[in-house]
């Protein structure tokens, strides 16, 4: 296929591979889970239903990812620990944190239901992640270490003051009590006014959940005279450790040892400083404009088994359009955005301070928000056919320097869409025709544009009258409409309300940016 004159705008795109020897570990933190808690009626201070579905989403990430070989979590986060020589999407850091978030959140919207069966989801979960480069098992160490120690302070916290609150006091005057109160306070708390011994509840509390592979003997398959053949196998398991950054733990597990390494010592505590040399987060140029690109991770895939239309399927791009018209709402600072296929082009405010900027927070929640949408859509969409498994997204975020180069991206995308529009539209033809796909993309290779819509028309279809939204892809985008204020002597008219509206036309051409000024405006 031709490159078009806008290709260009590809080398605003920033590598941000993680070098060997580093140890790469994705971490991921619910967003305003709090609330989320609240409005889905979570237990305090812990629910063991709504840990055990966290638990649950690691396990199947573990499942999809095998390069994950430790996961730790508590409460709604979860860190992911990949073997020290993974090449896991040639380590680059946008694609690795985007792809575990958006599998974890396609994961925890599909899973819902069997650990809340009479709980309807109110509205999609979205988490942040971020990638920690260990530059060495020590840091690893140290890292776990850190965690272990939050999960255990705040759960001794966090059951001090719902107990408090059960027993009359509000939430302001619990935590007044609790400030300042050592961890033998909270204990001696638990222990005389509750007669709660912290030591003895759940251990899934107090430590926080493991999952590594374990070797386990397994029956594999039977002999014809009904004997069980069993073989050695690698399993992953949910396990529950005092010290998991002990190396009584470590260095039993043959699995971390093999694709970490060992802990050499025994560390007693945990120094700050140490731990914030490997936690650097990339900020974006300011002044710039914040393109989120989202694409579909083996969506052709996707597509066969849950039999889109070919080449385009009207109700799945209508599912993409709803759900980027979902992220335009829910993120303010979003001004435009388009979508082709299975991908989406978010553009966020040249003087945005969202999340102050940090490019893997940015990324991060655009695409969990966007991927737990689309799962929670699906049926709205497709009610008579079952999603067959969770579909997940990769991210990464550009900064484009002016308002031109930023019309050349997207001028770039709608060009694609037409390309590839038209590429497809001419393929599926003569596959349905009774070529093979291999000789279909063998009779294309090398055509032009007008030798494609010279054989659409020997199929009797006239290219430019498909569907726009074929041929131009989406414009979702906040677009000012006027609104009558009536005083009581006189009317006027303010240009202040917003509306998130959806468009299938030329973005290339100057004349929609003449019509629509507020958008890069802003």
């Amino acid at each position: 296929m031709a490159n078009s004159k806008y290709e260009y705008v590809k080398s605003y795109e920033v590598e941000d591979e993680i070098f060997l020897p580093n140890i790469i570990i994705v971490r991921i933190d619910g967003r305003g889970f709090r609330r989320f808690a609240e409005v889905h009626e979570f237990k305090k201070p812990n629910d063991v239903v709504a840990l055990n579905l966290m638990n649950s989403c690691a396990v199947a990430v573990s499942e999809e990812f095998p390069d994950i070989v430790f996961a730790y979590g508590f409460s709604d986060e979860y860190s992911f620990v990949f073997k020290k020589m993974s090449k896991f999407y040639q380590r680059r850091a946008s694609k690795v944190e985007s792809i575990i978030v958006s599998f974890f959140s396609s994961v925890y919207v599909t899973k819902w239901r069997e650990f809340f069966p009479q709980k309807g989801l109110r509205y999609p979960p979205s988490f942040h992640a971020k990638v920690i480069p260990c530059a060495a098992i020590e840091v690893l160490q140290s890292y776990l270490l850190w965690r272990q120690n939050d999960c255990h302070t705040n759960n001794l916290h966090n059951t001090c003051l719902w107990e408090l609150i059960k027993d009359g006091k509000t939430e302001s005057e619990a935590l007044e009590l609790l400030e300042g109160t050592s961890k033998e306070a909270k204990n001696d708390l638990l222990f005389e006014k509750f007669e709660i011994n912290y030591q003895k509840l759940d251990e899934m509390f107090r430590q926080g959940s493991c999952i590594l592979k374990t070797e386990v003997i397994d029956v594999v398959k039977h002999n014809e005279n009904g004997s069980p053949v069993r073989r050695l196998r690698k399993k992953l398991r949910i396990v529950h450790s005092k010290n998991i950054a002990g190396g009584s733990f470590w260095n039993k597990h043959k699995s971390l040892l093999n694709e970490l390494g060992s802990f050499k010592k025994d560390i007693g505590k945990v120094e700050p400083d140490f731990l914030k040399c490997f936690q650097f987060a990339k900020k974006l140029l300011p002044s710039t404009w914040i393109v989120i690109r989202i694409d579909g991770c083996h969506f052709h895939r996707f597509s066969d088994v849950h039999e889109f239309v070919k080449p385009n399927d009207e109700q799945a791009l209508n599912l993409m359009n709803s759900c980027a018209l979902a992220v335009v709402k829910e993120f303010q600072d979003t001004v435009f955005s388009y979508g082709i296929s299975d991908e989406y082009s978010f553009v966020l405010s040249k003087n945005s301070q969202f999340y102050q900027r940090r490019a893997s927070e940015i990324v991060s929640v655009v695409v969990s928000f966007f991927t737990s949408m689309y799962t929670m859509k699906w049926t709205d969409f497709f009610p008579q056919r079952e999603l067959k498994y969770p579909p997940y997204f990769d991210g990464r975020a550009v900064c484009y320097p002016s308002s031109e180069i930023l019309r050349d991206y997207l001028a770039w995308r709608q060009v694609d869409c037409h390309i590839n529009n038209q590429y497809n539209t001419c393929f599926w033809q003569l596959v349905k025709s009774g070529k093979s796909k291999s000789e279909a993309q063998n009779f294309l290779k090398g055509t032009q544009a007008g030798d494609k819509d010279k054989l659409l028309k020997q199929f009797g279809i006239d290219y430019n009258k498909l569907p726009l939204m074929f041929r131009q892809g989406s414009s979702t985008f906040l677009d000012k409409g006027d609104i009558i204020t009536v005083n009581k002597n006189e009317s006027s008219v303010e240009n202040s309300q917003k509306k998130v509206i959806v468009e299938h036309c030329n973005i290339i051409e100057p004349s929609f940016w003449c019509a629509h000024p507020a958008i890069l405006n802003v």
